[in-house]
């Protein structure tokens, strides 16, 4: 072949290899940037997403109501299918037994109130808080916790509930059974677990010949109880009906 062919034809293909290897580069450059995603890593925002809280239930018991007509006032209980529905008071005043004989207003009554003493604490965090109620012929404060004594209504009804400002505490009904009448709060220091063990062992399978137990319920040394006491027709015992605190509700 002449030398003059070959430089014509190194002239115009060099150009060619050169838009060819111009061509293969832009093609690859342009598939690689339609195919990248800038944000590859993308993280959803919860506000955007987050709903708002639902609004707490209400409290059925207008403590502020109540606390105008008496400070005392600390909760309110409540035991299904008797006549048991009643504002609960800790006095403030010199006698830790004031309600024993006054009523809500302050004044005398024979009926007294339910109640607690200062020895217990009035949002109920104690391991055991003891309520107290007459066993009154009226049928009125805790004569009607007396029909726990029946296998079939023990046996009916589970729960009783006590609510406190801002929190509604349901009890599961563990025992209910005659008792001696020693003070318990000053009889026992449940603030030592082995006591509490012991005081536990022994509400959830009482010796009194006058005693009904749920079987199936465990209440351990971390759970709290409440004991409601009465007295019975025999002045050297009460009538004891126990409750093992199930759920704490908070409230508005």
């Amino acid at each position: 072949m002449p030398e003059d062919t070959r430089r014509s034809r190194k002239k115009w293909l060099l150009p060619i290899i050169i838009v060819l290897v111009v061509l293969l580069i832009g093609g690859v450059l342009w598939f690689y940037f339609r195919s990248f995603d800038p944000t590859p890593y993308k993280v959803e925002s919860s506000v955007a997403t987050t709903s708002e809280p639902e609004p707490l239930p209400l409290n059925p018991i207008d403590f502020a109501a109540l606390r105008a007509e008496n400070p005392d006032v600390c909760g309110w209980i409540t035991v299904p299918n008797t006549k048991v529905d009643y504002p609960i008071l800790q006095s403030s005043k010199e006698s830790d037994d004031f309600y024993l004989d006054h009523g809500i207003d302050g004044n005398y009554n024979i009926n007294g109130s339910i109640y607690i003493q200062r020895l217990n604490n009035n949002q109920f965090l104690d391991r055991n808080t003891v309520i107290y109620g007459h066993n009154m012929l009226n049928g009125s404060m805790f004569r009607t916790l007396h029909q726990f004594r029946d296998p079939d209504f023990f046996a009916a009804n589970e729960y009783f509930t006590i609510y406190i400002p801002h929190h509604i505490l349901t009890y599961r009904i563990f025992s209910a059974y005659r008792y001696d009448d020693r003070h318990i709060l000053n009889s026992f220091d449940f603030a030592d677990t082995e006591v509490y063990r012991e005081y536990l062992d022994y509400a959830t399978n009482p010796t009194s010949m006058i005693r009904n137990v749920r079987e199936g319920v465990t209440v351990t040394t971390d759970d709290r109880i409440v004991t409601l006491s009465t007295c019975t027709d025999n002045n050297a015992y009460r009538y004891l009906v126990q409750g093992v605190l199930i759920h704490d509700q908070i409230t508005s």
